[in-house]
């Protein structure tokens, strides 16, 4: 599997475990994904599951230094000190003492506050001094639109290596893509294969059928064909092992234009500018 390079030198796989919306067996879950050769974990504070996701990784018996590890910090931790104990947690229940990737899971928008850009800007300092004590080796971003990149970026002292985004088939934020890319911050898909609709899409199938891949298949090669780390995740081991295990092929250009403009069935209804959470 390959990695991808950051602004920061450090590198990142280019498929990771995707582990939103997986509590129940999450232990479990996240050995058969790290028996299949997954090394790169994403989870949350939000998640609840850190813990377990630290049991699986004792149990695995695997180097810490061969594991890539991804949290995010949540809304009600966007303070200096919100953000310094949220990461002490974290540490503590992933049994490491240093993190891979830390993002800002959220930003404040101009909706629920008057000062959001303040409120990130103190989120994102707190985040570099940690990332300058070495307890976290890269910092980065989680559905961050153009607004608050751009608002970020006037007082960051250390740019924000990644934004994860929602990105698949038929919801490419090609706008936040560009911009990201234009400023060196690589794009993650925290769903890179939308949901169970966009599977069902019959164009997707049809398309998918014409390289004898599956739909999942087919979104995660879409991901990696525009350049984005994808965070595929499933709860079947088949599809687990499959979801990073595929043989790589090419995408045409008049196929890769076609998904990106289908209907947004996929789409989370998540808008990073308007929610309220």
């Amino acid at each position: 599997m390959k990695n991808v390079i950051l602004n920061n030198g450090t590198e990142i796989p280019e498929i990771g475990f995707g582990t939103w919306q997986t509590t129940k067996g999450v232990q479990k879950t996240v050995k058969v994904a790290l028996d299949a050769g997954y090394t790169h974990i994403d989870t949350a504070d939000i998640y609840g599951n850190e813990a377990e996701i630290g049991e699986a990784i004792k149990d695995s018996g695997i180097a810490r230094k061969d594991l890539y590890l991804t949290t995010k910090i949540w809304n009600s931790n966007r303070s200096t000190q919100g953000v310094k104990q949220s990461v002490e947690q974290s540490l503590k229940k992933l049994k490491t003492d240093y993190l891979d990737l830390l993002l800002i899971h959220w930003p404040a928008n101009e909706k629920q506050f008057e000062n959001w850009k303040e409120i990130n800007a103190e989120t994102w300092k707190a985040m570099e001094e940690l990332y300058r004590s070495g307890v976290v080796k890269t910092i980065g971003v989680s559905n961050f639109m153009l607004p608050q990149i751009k608002a970020l970026l006037e007082t960051a002292e250390v740019i924000p290596a990644v934004n994860q985004i929602e990105f698949h088939p038929g919801y490419v934020q090609q706008t936040v893509v560009d911009y990201c890319k234009e400023k060196g911050i690589a794009i993650e898909a925290w769903s890179p294969i939308g949901s169970g609709r966009l599977l069902k899409d019959e164009d997707l199938k049809d398309i998918a059928d014409k390289y004898d891949v599956s739909p999942a298949i087919l979104c995660i090669q879409f991901c990696l064909q525009s350049g984005v780390i994808a965070l595929p995740k499933s709860e079947n081991p088949t599809n687990i092992y499959n979801n990073l295990h595929f043989e790589r092929f090419k995408i045409s250009e008049s196929d890769m234009k076609a998904l990106k403009t289908l209907e947004e069935t996929g789409f989370s209804g998540l808008n990073p500018e308007t929610v309220d959470f």
